[in-house]
């Protein structure tokens, strides 16, 4: 199956669960505290699927654009209402009632994310010790002291087991600017803590890596020159390379592994490359020119493409494991730390601190999400966990037509003491509208940036 097919699939797979979920919690609390519900729809547009069930016949719809859902309920705003089902209606609930079926769908969302979490780390996973392969002259990270070698075991006072956990624990720091400790165990064996000077200037909050960002890669494994996956629309996807291809030769030069590949492209940002490649036992030519991408030693070449990754050795592998019932402290723990990191990076952008680049849309939900799909169970749990954290942050911003927004009107009702006046929702409402206009906009673009652009 194609790399652009899996993305498709995995991408509605993703937002029919993460929606599925959110409505659900929306519909579970309303038919709990007796506000009766009329449809409960995933997707928007044609119903392509319906069916009425349920004491309250309820409508269930499965409908043609997947891109959210909603939850219909009785309600004399939207149309008239029998007397004797007044009671039931959601505008005649007190406002605690109404409150709490508004918070239940974000609520929902975490709470999806804290189970996925669970699974994972009961699950146990196999990572890479964050073991530092190079240090960029002149970077953050070398300013710092840190050394090739090096391994990351705490940040700011907290223990690190994986790259992941290091790179999250980076981010968060970078957002707070300033100085921030990280401890390092030594090839021998000993340990120090050095400081990273996170500085004011936005430094590692651009578009890219965080890690190359602060001058910092993982070391390297020995990869062969297998192309393991490909990015839709990108150079390579252009180029005709496909999964599965051994890299040979780059304008005639032998490439002996993937990190050779690599340098060879980073170091040639639009400019063509002859590459000589294997495929199913047959040799072939092709020509691809590396997109030019922003980094913080300037451009560099970038074209889309992922080793095939083979088992990691003994030495770098780490497995983080716990068992069920510390596995709800870890999750918890791990949902809240994407939680606040999540909302400090929104922060960041809105006040300009960091990039309106790192907003990303559906082009780049899907493509993630046919990459942790093709990695299996763990790595498509991580990615939707971290996707229903995003959606549940998002929906709790006091931005009207968002649930945020209508938690925002119903703290301003009991400070006041009676509801928003029609008037006043009606502005909100089209300030609203912009707003998540303009942010699918910026969305789509920086995601049509990302997979087509860049190219000279």
């Amino acid at each position: 199956m194609s790399t652009l097919v899996i993305s498709i699939l995995s991408f509605i797979v993703t937002l029919g669960i993460l929606v599925t979920i959110h409505e659900f919690g929306h519909f579970w609390v309303a038919r709990t505290l007796g506000v009766k519900v009329l449809r409960f729809s995933v997707g928007f547009g044609k119903p392509i699927w319906s069916r009425r069930a349920g004491p309250d016949n309820t409508e269930y719809v499965l409908a043609a654009i997947p891109l959210g859902g909603y939850v219909k309920m009785l309600d004399e705003h939207e149309g008239e209402v029998a007397p004797h089902e007044l009671p039931r209606a959601f505008n005649r609930q007190k406002l605690p009632t109404r409150f709490a079926i508004v918070l239940a769908g974000p609520l929902f969302n975490f709470l999806f994310a804290i189970l996925a979490y669970w699974l994972i780390f009961t699950i146990g996973v196999e990572a890479l010790k964050p073991v530092v392969g190079e240090v960029a002259v002149g970077s953050i990270a070398a300013e710092a002291g840190l050394k090739q070698g090096d391994e990351i075991v705490a940040i700011a006072g907290k223990p690190v087991q994986t790259w992941e956990a290091a790179v999250f624990g980076l981010l968060d720091k970078i957002l707070e600017r300033g100085q921030v400790a990280v401890a390092v165990r030594d090839e021998q064996g000993g340990t120090r803590t050095i400081q990273f000077d996170i500085k004011a200037d936005g430094s590692g909050l651009d578009r890219g890596s965080v890690l190359e960002n602060l001058g910092i890669r993982p070391v390297r494994l020995h990869l062969p020159a297998v192309i393991g996956q490909i990015e839709p629309g990108g150079a390579a996807a252009q180029a005709g390379l496909a999964v599965g291809d051994s890299i040979l030769s780059a304008d005639g030069q032998e490439i002996t592994d993937w990190a050779a590949w690599v340098d060879y492209v980073r170091a040639r940002p639009g400019r063509m490359i002859a590459v000589g490649v294997e495929r199913a036992g047959q040799r072939l030519q092709l020509q691809v020119q590396p997109a030019a991408t922003p980094s913080p030693n300037g451009e560099i070449g970038r074209i889309g493409a992922a080793a095939a990754m083979p088992a990691l050795p003994t030495e770098l592998r780490v497995r983080v494991q716990y068992d069920p019932l510390e596995a709800v402290g870890q999750a918890m723990v791990k949902s809240w730390e994407i939680s606040a990191l999540t909302l400090s990076m929104l922060g960041k952008m809105v006040i300009g601190q960091a990039s309106l680049e790192n907003v990303s849309g559906p082009l780049s939900i899907a493509q993630y999400a046919g990459y942790s799909a093709s990695d299996g169970l763990v790595s498509f749990l991580r990615f939707l966990a971290i996707i229903s954290i995003s959606l549940g942050v998002l929906n709790l911003l006091p931005i009207p037509l968002l649930d945020g927004g209508h938690l925002m009107y119903y703290l301003i009702e009991a400070v006041k003491g009676s509801p928003v006046s029609a008037k006043a929702q009606l502005i909100g409402q089209q300030l609203g509208i912009a707003l998540l206009a303009g942010l699918t906009i910026l969305a789509v673009y920086n995601d049509l940036t990302r997979l087509f652009g860049a190219h000279s």
